[in-house]
C-alpha cells in the first residue's frame, strides 16, 4: 500500500542531536556594491518628480494592517498567516488539547467501519473469553460473615483480597492482549487519517502484523517495570512488620507510585514510535523519553484528562447494563441486601454486552490521543508537519516525496 504518511526518519530528528532539514529562505544578497554606485547628491526626501514627458506611476495603495482578534492576527485576506493545511483529521501544526481529542473522535467518525470492525471484533472475543473463564475456571468468592470477630474479619478480608487478585489475573491478561491488538491496528488507521487517506482492516493488519512481537514485549515490559518498582518500595516495610513497618510501606509505596507515574508518562509515546518508526523496544523507549522531555506536565495532563473522559464514558454505559444484569439475574433486592450475589449467565451476558459497547468507544479515543500526541510532539520538535504536507501532496510544500510501504520511512 503506497500510502505512507511520510514519517521522518528518527535518525534526523533534532531530539537526537541533529537539526531538522527544514527549508529556510535564502539569505539577502549583499547590497554594498549596488549602494556605492548611487550619486552622493540626492534630492530631498519627498521632492522627487518624474522627468518631463513621463507619466508618474500612481502611489501603491496602503496595505491595511490585519485586524487583531484577541491579540492574534487572523489569516486569510487580512494580511495574516494562512491557516494550516488540514488534509485529514488534524491541522498540520502544533495541536491544542481540544484538537487532539477532536482528532481522535474524528478518526472514529471518518473511518468508523474500519475502527468499529477492529474494536468490536477484539472486544467480543475478549468478553467471550472473560465470561467463560469467570464461569468455569475461577473459584467462587469467599463468604463474608457479617457477625465475625475482629480477628475473623481481618482473616476474611485477606481471603477476599487474595481471591480478588486471583480472579483479576485472567482478566488482566485478556485485557493486555486485547489492548495489544487494538493499539497496533488503530495506530495504523490513525496515522493514515492524519493525511486523509482511507485504510481498510486488511491494510492495517498487514502493516501492523510484523510489529506485534515487539509491541507485545513493550506491552509486557511496562507493567512489569511498574510492578517491580512498587514491590521494591513496599517490601521493606512488609519485612519489618508492626506499626513502623506499615508506616514505612505507605511512605515508600507512595514514593514508588510517583516514580511509576513519572516513568509511564515518560514512556507513553513508545508504542507509536515502535509501530510507526519500526524501532526496537529499547530504542522506542529512548525515543519516547526524548519526545516527552520538556513537555512532561502537558502530556501528563492530556493523558489524565483522556483517562478521566474514557472512564466517565465507560461508567455511563456500564452502570445501566450492570443494573439490568442484577435485575435479570439476582434481583435488585439481592444488591440492596449486601449479600454476595451468585452471578449466572444472564448477568455475565448483559454486562459483557455493555463492556463491548464501552470498549468500542473508548479504545479508539485512547489510541487516537496517544498517536496524535506523538505526532504533535514531532511537529513541535522536528517540523514533521512539513513532511506530512509533502506526503499529502499539498501545494506549496515542495514536490511530493516518494513513499514506500514503510510507515517509518
Amino acid at each position: 500500500m503506497n500510502e505512507s504518511p511520510g514519517w521522518a526518519s528518527p535518525g534526523s530528528a533534532p531530539s537526537d542531536g541533529q537539526k531538522p532539514g527544514v527549508p529556510r529562505p535564502a539569505e539577502p544578497t549583499d547590497q554594498s556594491d549596488a549602494a556605492s554606485k548611487w550619486s552622493k547628491e540626492q534630492p530631498p526626501a519627498g521632492q522627487w518628480s518624474a522627468p518631463s514627458g513621463q507619466n508618474t506611476p500612481p502611489d501603491p495603495p496602503q496595505q491595511q494592517p490585519a485586524p487583531n482578534w484577541g491579540g492574534r492576527p487572523r489569516g486569510g485576506g487580512w494580511g495574516g498567516p494562512p491557516p494550516a493545511a488540514k488534509p485529514g483529521v488534524i491541522p498540520l501544526r502544533p495541536l491544542g488539547v481540544g484538537e487532539i481529542l477532536d482528532g481522535a473522535v474524528s478518526t472514529l467518525r471518518a473511518h468508523w467501519r474500519t475502527v468499529l470492525g477492529i474494536t468490536v471484533t477484539v472486544a467480543v472475543i475478549t468478553q467471550i473469553c472473560d465470561i467463560l473463564i469467570q464461569r468455569y475456571l475461577l473459584p467462587a468468592p469467599p463468604e463474608v460473615d457479617q457477625n465475625a470477630t475482629p480477628a475473623e474479619a481481618l482473616s476474611q478480608s485477606v481471603d477476599v483480597m487474595q481471591s480478588t487478585l486471583i480472579n483479576s489475573a485472567p482478566t488482566f491478561a485478556i485485557t493486555l492482549i486485547s489492548t495489544l491488538f487494538t493499539t497496533a491496528l488503530l495506530t495504523m488507521v490513525i496515522s493514515r487519517s492524519v493525511l486523509g487517506r482511507p485504510v481498510t482492516l486488511a491494510d492495517a493488519w498487514r502493516e501492523a502484523k510484523p510489529r506485534l512481537p515487539q509491541l507485545l514485549g513493550l506491552t509486557l515490559l511496562l507493567p512489569l517495570m511498574a510492578f517491580a518498582i512498587m514491590t521494591v518500595g513496599i517490601l521493606p516495610g512488609l519485612l519489618l512488620g508492626g506499626g513502623v513497618g506499615t508506616a514505612l510501606s505507605l511512605l515508600l509505596g507512595l514514593a514508588a507510585f510517583v516514580v511509576v507515574v513519572w516513568l509511564m508518562i515518560r514512556f507513553s509515546l513508545a508504542s507509536p514510535a515502535l509501530m510507526l518508526e519500526r524501532q526496537s523496544i529499547m530504542k522506542s523507549l529512548s525515543r519516547s523519553a526524548k519526545l516527552v522531555s520538556g513537555a512532561w506536565w502537558r502530556i501528563f495532563g492530556i493523558v489524565l484528562l483522556t483517562a478521566l473522559l474514557t472512564f466517565i464514558v465507560a461508567m455511563i454505559i456500564a452502570v445501566p447494563f450492570g443494573l439490568i444484569a442484577y435485575a435479570a439475574d439476582d434481583g435488585l433486592d439481592g444488591l440492596l441486601s449486601g449479600r454476595t450475589p451468585e452471578f449466572g449467565w444472564p448477568f455475565l451476558i448483559i454486562t459483557g454486552i455493555g463492556a463491548v459497547i464501552a470498549s468500542s468507544i473508548t479504545y479508539p479515543i485512547s489510541a487516537g490521543v496517544s498517536v496524535l500526541l506523538y505526532v504533535d510532539q514531532r511537529i513541535r520538535r522536528e517540523a514533521l508537519d512539513l513532511e506530512l504536507a509533502r506526503a499529502a501532496g499539498i501545494p506549496g510544500y515542495g514536490p511530493e516525496q516518494p513513499t514506500d510501504n514503510t510507515p517509518g520511512s
